[in-house]
């Protein structure tokens, strides 16, 4: 799944999930994303800015490897409209403990691990670490399938 940042020709900025960038443009071009805002199917992706976080906002941890990418705000715990609601949250919490309990830790070599397991180069298993959007892009294109989900802190700390 890719997340992108969507705006309409009224100037609506919303969000929407595609399997892949084939399935948005075309989703787009046959007029079947509208606006929740004013209901406009004349959409088209927005420039995104990287989730950056300040250093002195994000948790000190001892952690040995770094946490996957981020594709939330940049602050994982607020939505563009506020405060992301507790469930959200924790359902966010306990979906990141059940992807480290069950799969490894791949870091950068993401999408090269990926590559490697959807070949048969590589035993099958469950992996996750980071990418860019344009190498999430280039796996899914391939038939890789990949899924990016917002990485908030752990509930224990």
């Amino acid at each position: 799944m890719i997340h992108y940042q969507l705006r309409c020709g009224q100037d609506h900025d919303f969000d929407g999930w595609f399997k892949d960038s084939v399935s948005f443009e075309k989703q787009a071009k046959r007029g079947l994303i509208d606006c929740p805002e004013c209901g406009g199917t004349d959409v088209e992706r927005a420039l995104m800015a990287p989730a950056l976080s300040k250093r002195d906002s994000l948790p000190m941890t001892t952690e040995s490897a770094p946490p996957p990418a981020k594709t939330a705000p940049a602050t994982p715990e607020k939505t563009a409209t506020g405060r992301m609601p507790a469930q959200m949250l924790a359902a966010l919490q306990k979906l990141r403990a059940e992807v480290e309990k069950t799969s490894d830790y791949v870091g950068q070599d993401f999408a090269n691990r990926a590559r490697a397991i959807h070949r048969g180069e590589a035993e099958p298993k469950s992996i996750y670490g980071e990418t860019s959007e344009e190498q999430a892009e280039s796996l899914a294109e391939e038939g890789i399938s990949v899924a990016r989900i917002p990485w908030v802190p752990r509930a224990d700390g």
